[in-house]
């Protein structure tokens, strides 16, 4: 395998980290996370049975999610919205469809 270019993570670039292996999530987390990831991320793996390999997956693949996440412009944007935003668009949503 030959070595991959650094390319410097900013948010809205297509810059992923690797985050293949626990090892890797681990170091993207502590990286590129959101404050707090890391530590949630162990506390959920740590009490997970080592049987439930659908549960371990659905951990590993949410907080892979949160790490792409704080680097795509327009999920960022999604989550700064204010509340209030959001309820009104889903009020008018709801009154659309109902008049359908």
């Amino acid at each position: 395998m030959t070595a991959q270019p650094h390319h410097p993570a900013r948010p809205g670039s297509s810059f992923a980290p690797p985050m293949r292996t626990l090892a890797q999530l681990r170091e993207a987390l502590s990286t590129w996370g959101f404050p707090g990831d890391r530590e949630e991320f162990e506390k959920e793996l740590d009490a997970a049975e080592l049987d439930d390999l659908a549960r371990v997956r659905e951990i590993t693949q949410a907080y892979r999610h949160r790490v792409l996440l704080r680097y795509d412009a327009q999920g960022m944007a999604a989550l700064a919205r204010p509340t209030a935003d959001v309820e009104d668009e889903l009020r008018r949503k709801l009154r659309e469809a109902g008049a359908r």
